[in-house]
């Protein structure tokens, strides 16, 4: 099986795979950095902000077609 495609194309697949690489291993890497909160910090935190919204509206939304 062989299959055939030009430079630029090769080029583009690879850097989108670098690219989804990369932003994995950040993410990844940010989650590993945030430390856990306990149970009692938890009930601090309501008590001095209150409860968390369940949903927010989005102040301002624009799409684009790429």
């Amino acid at each position: 099986m062989q299959i055939t495609m030009n430079k630029k194309e090769l080029k583009k697949i690879i850097k989108e795979a670098v690219k989804e690489a990369i932003e994995e291993e950040r993410m990844e890497n940010f989650l590993k950095s945030i430390l856990p909160t306990s149970k009692q910090e938890m009930e601090d935190l309501s008590k001095l902000y209150g409860k968390p919204v369940k949903k927010k509206e989005p102040a301002y939304g624009e799409e684009m077609e790429v």
